[in-house]
């Protein structure tokens, strides 16, 4: 027996709708899942293009606290310079523009709900 991937990924978000609109439109992800789940909430799934982990956009009840938090996800770009500029360009905010650190360029941008998100770029050596 073994683990033999990550298949989805939480993201705690306030509107749905909303988020939808952003990772699809603005980060250019693909809308994976998006069914009813009750009578006010959708099980909605999106990934990056070509991904096989997903993020699951939807806040269980009891954890609307999480909302606007630092989601510890790491998404990788081959430019994230160009990613960083394009992204502002569509009106993504960040916290902190690209810098070199160790392991890599690394910045953090937000969505719509507060969420922090790790955009960075893999040393080439």
């Amino acid at each position: 027996m073994r683990i033999t991937k990550v298949a989805k990924i939480g993201v705690c978000v306030g509107n749905q709708e909303r988020a939808v609109k952003f990772y699809t439109d603005v980060l250019g992800f693909d809308l994976v899942t998006n069914v009813a789940m009750g009578p006010n909430a959708r099980w909605i799934e999106v990934r990056p293009k070509g991904a096989e982990t997903k993020l699951a956009l939807w806040t269980p009840p009891g954890m609307e606290d999480r909302i606007g938090s630092f989601s510890g996800i790491v998404f990788e770009a081959d430019d994230v310079q160009g990613a960083h500029q394009a992204l502002l360009g569509r009106g993504v905010s960040f916290k902190q523009a690209p810098v070199k650190q160790p392991g890599g360029v690394m910045g953090q941008f937000t969505d719509p709900d507060g969420n922090i998100f790790v955009l960075r770029e893999p040393d080439s050596d």
